[in-house]
């Protein structure tokens, strides 16, 4: 504002007014700077530098203490010098499970002990889902399955579905062209029809298709997904090819091919964080044979380390599949 400005100003309403300059305070200059807090993956930085992080090599923005423990930096999914996951935790590489499956459980309990809102658990767990993205890449597994949204989760407050519908969204819109350029092949499972917003089908179907072709890592998503309503609609699709006479005998192929994603392989190693033991209505036809571990970790605490850490525990296992343990005697030389 210049003098004479000021001087009209003057004349017109016989005060002086003081020029009006957009400034912003130090108190929200300081809200916009990285939250502090006790732990090094969420405190650290902020959402978009945990974005940065991960295209960058996923130990970037880490603490000291985890990248000495994890290792050095890992950037595009290539190998560097120094031990891999195998070699740093003795695994078999010809004993890996093929698919694991994972319940990402305790975002809120994780937020609650940082002094931090509900909604900030789900926040950091993203950083940890695609560093255990990155973990099964480094293994070599072909199949990891997340439970991201149950059907059972639409009864939480409403104010915590709306974060985690546009929570979703936001991160597909974010992370596909990343995990699509690390050849990971993306697709859903669980019932779209309302009340999932229509836009977010769309972005999950176009998330589908750009990824389509991949076959490295196939990274399956369990969205408004609940394993009763699975097979419920596996049946019904059964009936109603028996009405149409497109089929005679509904048996265990049967269902199996009309399930929400028929080419799933049975669940090798079926993971819980969190320490709560149960199974929450998941995976319950394809988790019929698989090993259960249930890790005391947190969800946002949990990373290709701890990934590693249950696939040794499955390795330790002996999968008999209903047959009886082999003992010495049972063997030839026994």
């Amino acid at each position: 504002m210049t003098r004479s400005t000021v001087r009209r100003a003057v004349l017109h309403t016989g005060r002086t007014t003081r020029p009006r300059v957009a400034t912003r305070s130090p108190r929200r200059l300081r809200r916009s700077s990285p939250r502090a807090s006790p732990h090094p993956r969420y405190g650290a930085t902020g959402p978009a530098e945990r974005r940065v992080a991960w295209r960058d090599g996923p130990t970037a923005a880490r603490s000291d203490r985890e990248q000495r423990r994890e290792g050095p930096p890992r950037g595009r999914g290539r190998r560097v010098s120094g031990p891999g996951l195998c070699e740093r935790h003795g695994l078999d590489p010809s004993r890996l499970p093929a698919h694991v499956a994972l319940i990402m459980d305790g975002n809120g309990r994780w937020a609650n002990r940082q002094g931090l809102p509900r909604n900030a658990g789900h926040e950091a767990g993203e950083a940890a889902l695609f560093d255990t993205v990155e973990g099964a890449l480094e293994l070599g597994l072909t199949d990891l399955t997340v439970y991201a949204f149950s059907t059972e989760n639409w009864r939480r407050p409403p104010s915590e579905v709306r974060f985690l519908l546009n929570f979703n969204e936001s991160l597909l819109l974010r992370r596909a062209g990343e995990l699509d350029e690390r050849q990971v092949r993306v697709r859903f499972i669980g019932r779209r029809g309302r009340p999932v917003p229509k836009r977010l089908v769309r972005l999950i179907e176009d998330t589908e298709a750009r990824t389509a072709r991949h076959r490295r890592l196939t990274l399956r998503i369990a969205f408004n997904y609940g394993a009763r309503a699975e097979l419920a609609d596996a049946a019904q699709r059964a009936a109603d090819d028996v009405a149409a006479g497109r089929l005679v005998t509904v048996d265990e192929a049967a269902l199996a091919a009309r399930l929400a994603d028929p080419e799933m392989p049975d669940v090798d190693l079926l993971v819980r964080t969190s320490g709560e033991q149960r199974i929450s209505n998941y995976l319950l036809w394809q988790a019929a044979y698989a090993e259960l571990v249930f890790a005391e970790t947190l969800w946002p605490d949990f990373d290709r380390e701890e990934l590693a850490r249950v696939v040794a525990i499955y390795q330790a296992r002996d999968r008999r599949f209903g047959t009886a343990m082999d003992t010495p005697a049972d063997r030839p030389d026994g």
